[in-house]
């Protein structure tokens, strides 16, 4: 059985040291800004040191990266630096690219200092790249399932000797498709690997995944599934879609909205919004499966460092993107999935930051908004209601200085169809008595010729 914790019943500690993390690493912690453990860090890190499987419930935003790499980098410091062509110490597997990137960013913050190598493998990018970096081997492999599971088929990565394995934001796997390759990565490892599995949901199927690959594990949880940070105040805005863009751009002119994420329910609604906001006078990144992963990483650092303060995205970026100072999350949709909208504003209110979620709900919406308070277990209040009010006066479909108007002959505007009507042809019959009037008709022999 699982052995069920409680952060409430453990001993407080006064810092990392007191969970067993050595000099080197504490004092990478410290430089990162980590000196106090969170509770998923002081519950997990004891247990991964000790050699246990780890099944992790906690809310996106509350640490669990450091919770299973310290202890990582701990066991790692202590084999010293010789390793196999092709192999990987450790592997943590994640379901996005964005994620990839970030939880290598982390580990390599708390390396400094250490002789620790790590690799990312992750579609979207060179292929050489990777299998170059592979080819020495590395202590720590950080990837996506679907480039992973191409390389170790082409034997390009060889994970026989990776005995430390970490399934993070598992259940996004699930919703991505990836179990199956999961599984396959999973069986290709070490069989004496140490497993850990974090989450921030636990439906039925991650439960079974996670009873296939740990063994006799202890369930750390934080938090109930599906709770949102208290620091974040979230409230629903009623509108109709049609008035959904006017309304964003009134809330955005409010310079309280300093580092905003605007999330959309699909790739192409993505894209209209962040047209519609560049129309609007407002200059917008975006992030969404459709875009090459340079594209993605070059509009979430510029994003990261202030060179645009709106960042508009799917799905795809409710995990994996932690970027200090977040003031707001947007829902311009509600999500399909309802769990979603745990991780989506989960952008906000970081390591006890204060945070603003605001929903924008269509009447249309509100199923999908009632079973996001099931999730969260609580009701979310309206702060305004605009579905009766007028339609919104037409936006103009560009900010773009207006081009001269062109003239017709009798020295009034063309309209649009005027201008393709006089530059398109004429309909075939008329073409065809054109010809017979110049040349006479022809014959089908003529033709023929």
């Amino acid at each position: 059985m699982n052995q069920i914790l409680n952060h409430e019943n453990l001993q407080p500690t006064t810092g990392f040291a007191d969970l067993g993390i050595g000099a080197t690493l504490l004092k990478a912690a410290t430089a990162s800004g980590m000196t106090e453990p969170k509770p998923i860090q002081r519950e997990a890190i004891p247990h991964f040191l000790a050699g246990r499987d780890i099944l992790g419930v906690a809310q996106t935003g509350s640490g669990k990266t450091a919770a299973f790499s310290l202890p990582i980098l701990a066991k790692i410091l202590g084999l010293g630096t010789k390793r196999r062509p092709r192999t990987a110490r450790a592997l943590i597997l994640v379901p996005t690219r964005e994620l990839a990137v970030q939880i290598e960013k982390v580990v390599r913050d708390l390396a400094k200092g250490a002789h620790v190598s790590t690799a990312l493998v992750l579609g979207g990018v060179s292929r050489h790249s990777q299998i170059k970096r592979m080819a020495q081997g590395v202590d720590i492999l950080i990837a996506t399932p679907g480039r992973l599971t191409d390389l170790v088929r082409e034997g390009q990565v060889i994970l026989s000797e990776t005995t430390w394995l970490v399934l993070d934001e598992a259940d996004r796997m699930l919703d991505m498709g990836f179990i199956n390759d999961v599984r396959r990565i999973a069986k290709a490892t070490h069989p004496a690997r140490q497993t850990a599995l974090f989450s921030a949901t636990m439906p039925k199927e991650i439960e079974a995944l996670a009873a296939s690959l740990l063994r006799e594990p202890v369930r750390v949880e934080v938090s109930p599934q599906g709770t949102t940070a208290a620091e974040i105040r979230q409230s629903v805005v009623m509108a109709r879609t049609k008035q959904k863009r006017k309304l964003l751009s009134e809330m955005l002119a409010d310079g309280k909205m300093e580092q905003v994420i605007v999330f959309a329910r699909t790739k192409h609604g993505a894209d209209r919004v962040t047209k519609d906001l560049e129309r609007d006078g407002f200059e917008a990144a975006v992030i969404h499966g459709n875009k090459s992963q340079n594209a993605r990483q070059r509009a979430l650092n510029d994003f990261r460092e202030g060179a645009v303060r709106i960042l508009v995205a799917t799905d795809i970026a409710a995990r994996g993107i932690d970027v200090p100072g977040i003031s707001h999350v947007v829902n311009f949709d509600l999500p399909d999935e309802a769990e979603s909208y745990v991780h989506r504003i989960g952008r906000t209110g970081r390591n006890g930051a204060k945070g603003e979620a605001i929903t924008l709900c269509d009447p249309g919406e509100v199923s999908k908004l009632r079973q996001v308070e099931r999730v969260i277990r609580k009701r979310l209040p309206i702060s305004r209601d605009i579905t009766n009010e007028a339609d919104p006066a037409p936006l103009p479909r560009s900010a773009s200085p207006e081009k001269p108007v062109r003239e017709s002959a009798a020295g009034r505007p063309e309209r649009k169809g005027e201008v393709k009507r006089a530059r398109s042809k004429p309909p075939r019959s008329r073409r065809n008595r054109r010809r017979g009037q110049k040349g006479g008709a022809q014959s089908p022999a003529s033709r023929a010729a």
